[in-house]
């Protein structure tokens, strides 16, 4: 709906309290770019599996050549899992790789998944549900949460790129691994119920 003229443009909710904190504040740079709306929930698990430990633009010439299988359009978990394991070890995918892509897509047909049902759950069920697949690991399935499912409040500890985002910012001492992740549990309680927000701009932040 058109804004009449003259309304002031609200701020967004999540910046005006993720700006409370003053070091997150200095990095904000006003909002962060919309998240287009995905479906096909399990192509996203196997595109996370063949990016890991990888580059993204090595990932990027895996997965188009994984598409390439499937006449450039996004397959079935049917259709991968009745992929013959040979075929997807010759687009440069390890035995593991292509284990896992198998895994996802029968769990998915076994369990009768579906993006609505995903929608459904509220966090903690979703990584609980997805990380009984071998391969998918809780990080895997947070990434799915923020960009996928499009929760606003997910925060990713275990992502390195958090990780030093966070002892930069906040200028904490990350030898103590234990003590660390206290720190960065702390700092991020008080970014509910917007961590998925904050995450992105740490991320933009430490790219930058």
């Amino acid at each position: 709906m058109p804004r009449p003229s003259g309304t002031p443009v609200t701020e967004h909710a999540y910046i005006s309290h993720l700006s409370k904190d003053k070091k997150l504040q200095k990095i904000i740079k006003g909002p962060l770019d919309a998240q287009e709306k995905r479906r096909n929930f399990p192509l996203r698990l196997i595109a996370a599996i063949m990016s890991q430990q990888l580059s993204t633009k090595v990932a990027d010439v895996i997965y188009a050549r994984f598409l390439a299988l499937y006449d450039n359009k996004e397959p079935t978990p049917q259709q991968v899992a009745a992929t013959d394991p040979a075929v997807l070890r010759s687009i440069g995918l390890s035995n593991a790789k292509v284990s896992y892509v198998h895994n996802v897509a029968n769990f998915v047909i076994a369990e009768k998944l579906t993006d609505a049902r995903l929608h459904k759950m509220d966090n903690e069920a979703v990584i609980v549900c997805l990380t009984q697949i071998k391969g998918v690991g809780r990080w895997t399935v947070e990434m799915l949460l923020m960009f996928h499912l499009h929760r606003e409040d997910i925060f990713s500890i275990d992502d390195l790129g958090i990780q030093q985002a966070m002892a930069r910012l906040y200028k904490l001492d990350n030898s103590d691994k234990k003590a660390f992740r206290e720190k960065m549990k702390t700092i991020s309680a008080k970014w509910a119920p917007y961590r998925t927000h904050a995450c992105r701009y740490l991320w933009q932040w430490k790219d930058q």
